[in-house]
């Protein structure tokens, strides 16, 4: 018998597609490393949506070469995302938290 030709495959979206729009707002990653959203295990997070922080308030922390780097907003407002989760790695320039 002839072999059976496989179904077409439908082609999958690409990622930038499914993702929401990041805002200008958003604090990024000034370099590659491991996020952490609170001081310390079982600490309350620095910043969660809905919380209004000033400018020069530690939203986060990314460490890097085992150095804490605090990440900081640049401005005045309300959190309105957290991109990311606690431990996960990031990368340069990646959107961490929205300050609108």
């Amino acid at each position: 018998p002839a072999p059976a030709a496989a179904a077409p495959v439908a082609a999958a979206a690409p990622a930038e597609a499914a993702a929401p729009a990041v805002s200008a707002n958003a604090v990024k990653s000034p370099m590659v490393g491991t996020v952490y959203l609170a001081a310390e295990p079982g600490a309350k997070p620095f910043a969660g949506v809905g919380q209004k922080v000033s400018a020069g308030d530690t939203l986060l922390i990314v460490e890097a070469m085992k150095v804490m780097n605090p990440i900081t907003a640049t401005a005045a407002g309300t959190v309105t995302a957290v991109l990311v989760e606690n431990g996960q790695p990031v990368e340069f320039d990646q959107p961490l938290i929205v300050v609108e």
